[in-house]
C-alpha cells in the first residue's frame, strides 16, 4: 500500500497551531503567577499598612518614593498615581541621592523605599542620611529580615512565592505586587480624603494644572533678595550662610554685571567637606559648577519642568536675553504641594 504524504500547507498548519497554543498556554501561565503574586498579599495587609496610611496622611511635606532598577520604574509609576490623586510625590534616584539629590529631602517629607531583596546597596547607603534628617522611611519589600526592613519606621510586605519569569530572575511577579500595593496606598488615600472627580481633573493636563503649565516663569520664580546670590572670589563659608538664609539647597554664583558663572549645591558643599574639612580658605571659584544649565525669564513652567526632569536638577536659574540673573526657580516652589505657587 502507498503511503501518501500529507501537503506541506498542512504540516505547517499543524505546527502553526501547535505554536501558537504554546504561546497561549504561555502567556496565560504568567498572568495566572502574577495573579497569584498579588492574591498571596491579600492576607497580609495589616496594621504596617495601616500605619503607612496614616503616616502619608500625617505628612506636612511630600512623599520622595526611592528605588532602583525595576523597582525605581514601579517606584516612577506610583509618584504619577500619588500625585494625580492628592498626594504631593517625588521619584528620587539612589544613585542621584549620593551625588546631592538628598538636598532635595526636607524633614517634613516623607521616604518611601523600593526594594524586594531589601539589600540594594545604592539605596540602603542613603538611610543612614535619612535618618539623621529625622525622616520617616515607610519600606516595601519582599524581605522582611532585610537591612532596608530592619531601617525602615513601617515595612510592607510584598514577597510573592515566584517570578514569572521562567529562570526566576527578572523581576516581574514582584514588581507587579509592589505595584498593586503602590495602587492599593493611593486609593485607600483617595477614599480617606474624598478626594473627588473635580479634584482629579485639576491635577491633569487637560484641566487647571494644564492651564497653569502654560504661563510664564516670570510668575513664578523668585527674584530680587529671594535668590541665593554671591560673587565670584566669595569665601564657601559665606556661601553657606546665604544658603542656610535662603533655603534652597543652593547657590548662583555671578559676576559683578551679575552674569551667571556657577552653581554650589548642597552635594558640591558635602564632597568638598569630605575632601578638605577645612574650608575657611576656600572660595566659591573652587566649588562651583560652572556653566549651569539656565532659561530664558520668558519661556513656560512646562518648559522649565521639562528641563529640570532631563538633567534631573531642582534649582533652575533664569535669565534675561542678555544672560543677565533675573531669577530662580526650584522644583519646590512649583510641585511642593502638588500646586503652581504664584509669586505674589
Amino acid at each position: 500500500m502507498t503511503n501518501i504524504a500529507e501537503p506541506a500547507s498542512v504540516n505547517n498548519s499543524v505546527a502553526g497551531t501547535s505554536a501558537m497554543n504554546n504561546v497561549i498556554r504561555e502567556a496565560r501561565k504568567v498572568l495566572e503567577i502574577e495573579a497569584a503574586g498579588i492574591m498571596g498579599l491579600v492576607d497580609s495587609i495589616d496594621d504596617n499598612f495601616c500605619r503607612a496610611v496614616r503616616l502619608i496622611e500625617e505628612n506636612r511635606g511630600r512623599v520622595i518614593v526611592t528605588g532602583i532598577g525595576k523597582s525605581g520604574i514601579v517606584g516612577r509609576k506610583i509618584v504619577a498615581t500619588f500625585c494625580s490623586t492628592g498626594t504631593p510625590a517625588l521619584f528620587l534616584h539612589p544613585v542621584e541621592a549620593q551625588h546631592g539629590d538628598l538636598g532635595m529631602v526636607l524633614p517634613t517629607d516623607l521616604v518611601m523605599a523600593l526594594s524586594n531583596s531589601g539589600e540594594t546597596d545604592e539605596l540602603n547607603s542613603i538611610l543612614p542620611t535619612l535618618k539623621e534628617l529625622g525622616v520617616k522611611v515607610i519600606a516595601i519589600t519582599g524581605n522582611p529580615e532585610s537591612t532596608l526592613a530592619r531601617h525602615a519606621d513601617v515595612v510592607i510586605y510584598s514577597g510573592v512565592q515566584r517570578e514569572a519569569c521562567p529562570l526566576g530572575l527578572a523581576p516581574t511577579a514582584s514588581t507587579t505586587a509592589m505595584l498593586a500595593l503602590g495602587d492599593a496606598l493611593a486609593v485607600v488615600l483617595i477614599k480617606r480624603r474624598d478626594f473627588k472627580a473635580c479634584d482629579f481633573k485639576r491635577f491633569h493636563p487637560g484641566g487647571h494644572l494644564g492651564e497653569r503649565l502654560k504661563v510664564s516663569l516670570n510668575r513664578v520664580m523668585r527674584t530680587g533678595a529671594h535668590i541665593p546670590l554671591v560673587t565670584s572670589g566669595t569665601l564657601l563659608t559665606d556661601a553657606l550662610k546665604e544658603m542656610d538664609k535662603k533655603n534652597l539647597g543652593a547657590t548662583l554664583v555671578v559676576d559683578g554685571e551679575k552674569n551667571l558663572l556657577g552653581i554650589i549645591t548642597d552635594g558640591d558643599l558635602r564632597r568638598v567637606f569630605l575632601r578638605h574639612g577645612d574650608i575657611t580658605e576656600i572660595t566659591v571659584d573652587e566649588v562651583m559648577t560652572t556653566d549651569p544649565k539656565r532659561i530664558e525669564a520668558g519661556r513656560s513652567v512646562a518648559e522649565a519642568l521639562e528641563m529640570m526632569e532631563q538633567y534631573l536638577i531642582t534649582v533652575l536659574p533664569i535669565v534675561d536675553a542678555s544672560g543677565e540673573l533675573v531669577g530662580v526657580l526650584h522644583l519646590h516652589d512649583l510641585l511642593g504641594q502638588g500646586k503652581i505657587r504664584f509669586s505674589q
